[in-house]
């Protein structure tokens, strides 16, 4: 059975982050594939055909779209987990990617799964709807420093000159992986220790007040 996943403190600190776009970033999150759940895997094997019209040219046998080599993972449905394979593209650039990745920068399990008339994400491995959200040692959810996201290439998060908080940004991924019950209760809770943290600066200021005021009548 996998951890119970919880969200840290570190999505609630507003940052100067925005959602990257598709055009400019061309997919460059998929370039190393991904680790997927061996349950994930053969969801995918069951839905082959459908996926398959949605790929580019590449082999009609499923199992050739992922490695051999297995993992353990604590934090996925089976505990164990596969990488898919990676494949050289010519289009828009001379690189490797994950096989799902289409030309278009689109992923074919997102598009298939579209065409089943189900959630964008039913294909979608759980890793894949996570990113570029990570799960820290306590088994939170999390985020990089801003400044290491911003300075990498092509990141999946962008500069804004407005302040927007992590769980905002990323709350449809949150609530598509947590549940939305997990989710509400995470952000209430996390706003209730604000307003007791705005609570206690704020009578701090206030008594830092009357004793400025007590120390100006004693002279």
């Amino acid at each position: 059975m996998k951890k119970p996943l919880t969200i840290s403190a570190r999505l609630f600190t507003p940052e100067t982050l925005q959602r990257c776009k598709l055009n400019d970033c061309s997919g460059a999150c998929c370039t190393y594939g991904v680790w997927i759940d061996l349950l994930e895997k053969e969801k995918i094997k069951a839905h082959s055909g459908i996926i398959r019209v949605c790929m580019d040219d590449v082999s009609d046998d499923p199992e050739k779209w992922f490695e051999d080599e297995i993992e353990k993972d604590p934090f996925t449905e089976s505990g164990w987990v596969v990488h898919t394979k990676l494949v050289w593209r010519k289009k828009p650039v001379k690189r490797k990617t994950c096989i799902f990745l289409r030309s278009d920068h689109k992923c074919a399990l997102q598009v298939a799964s579209e065409k089943l008339d189900k959630h964008h994400w039913f294909l979608k491995p759980f890793y894949c709807i996570l990113h570029p959200l990570d799960i820290n040692e306590y088994g939170e959810i999390t985020l990089d420093e801003t400044q290491v996201i911003l300075t990498e290439e092509k990141s999946c998060l962008r500069y804004s000159e407005q302040l927007f908080t992590p769980i905002i940004i990323f709350e449809e991924e949150l609530r598509y992986l947590l549940g939305y019950k997990i989710y509400d209760n995470e952000l209430n809770n996390a706003q209730k220790v604000r307003i007791l943290e705005t609570n206690k600066e704020e009578e701090k200021n206030i008594q830092a007040g009357c004793y400025q005021a007590t120390d100006y009548h004693d002279r």
